[in-house]
């Protein structure tokens, strides 16, 4: 279970160990909310009977698997593997690492973006982790990777790093 600040607490007692669930702002659950009760309040005064009910409880289902689903994105460094959404690399092909301000995270993610990087973003997190790929196998050069807590997550990956 997440702390309250979105840290998963780690099994392991290895001190680079990370685990962040990047879940999606309460405001988007209430604007979700917002949104079933319009749906149903527009159909009820149209269509009488279980119709309105019926869809708004398709619609309150359907928000709920689409924010579920978008918001269980993960970043874990954990037993030399660092992974972040889908993707996932050994720590030894971890290069350089960099925790972003926000700032810094809207021009490597725009402006100074490299087409060829992963990126790992979410529009509700405004810092990001910079981490060069050194992997001569992999043409990515970098993940950029959004973080509710980007120094705690460079500074695991810089440990990890350390230990290879």
């Amino acid at each position: 279970m997440p702390g309250a600040d979105g840290i998963i607490p780690s099994v392991s007692s290895t001190p680079e160990t990370y685990h962040e669930r990047l879940g999606v702002p309460l405001r988007w659950w209430a604007q979700a909310t917002m949104a079933v009760a319009i749906i149903w309040l527009t159909i009820v005064v149209a269509v009488p009977g279980p119709t309105a009910w019926i869809a708004a409880a398709v619609a309150c289902v359907f928000f709920a698997v689409c924010l579920w689903w978008y918001g269980d994105a993960r970043v874990i460094v954990s037993e030399g593997w660092f992974q972040a959404g889908r993707a996932r690399v050994e720590t030894s092909y971890v290069g350089e690492v960099a925790a972003l301000d926000a700032e810094q995270t809207s021009l490597v993610a725009g402006r100074d973006a490299d087409v060829r990087a992963y990126l790992m973003m979410r529009p509700y997190l405004k810092r990001a982790v910079r981490v060069e790929i050194v992997d001569p196998a992999d043409p990515t050069p970098y993940w950029l990777v959004s973080s509710r807590h980007a120094d705690r997550l460079a500074g695991a990956l810089s440990a990890a790093r350390a230990d290879r």
